[in-house]
């Protein structure tokens, strides 16, 4: 189990860790991780050494979009988080579900995933058809 401490909305949460993830982060630590007294688990690897930060991911995110040509209406760790809870509207989790993933507090907050689906649909709808094809 991953326990994460500082969420968005500022409370805790607990996640299943896949083997593979627990292995790898593992292995980061005895093999990949600079030498540090820092407590935080990742580090950056250019000076100044510190923890890695939430605008450090993003801008990560961001050039890899870039690389990769994916065209976003907006570009970093947003899309990685909205596109995982779009997944999760797709797969039919329930919203308390989703929510609860996401750290939402309201529903009303996890709905907006839902409005995604419905124009995806409606695209479909109004379209010429090739979506089906």
């Amino acid at each position: 189990m991953l326990h994460v401490r500082a969420r968005k909305a500022g409370h805790r949460a607990t996640y299943p860790l896949a083997v593979e993830v627990g292995e790898g982060v593992l292995d980061y630590l005895q093999h990949g991780r600079p030498q540090s007294a820092d407590r935080h688990l990742f580090l950056r690897t250019v000076a100044p050494q510190g923890a890695v930060t939430a605008r450090i991911v993003a801008d990560r995110a961001t050039h890899a979009f870039r690389q990769a040509g994916v065209e976003v209406a907006r570009h970093g760790s947003h899309t990685l988080r909205h596109s995982c809870a779009q997944r999760l509207v797709d797969a039919e989790c329930s919203l308390k579900v989703i929510g609860d993933y996401l750290g939402h507090r309201r529903e009303s907050s996890t709905r907006i995933y839902t409005k995604v689906g419905l124009e995806a649909l409606r695209d479909v709808a109004l379209g010429d058809g090739e979506a089906l094809a």
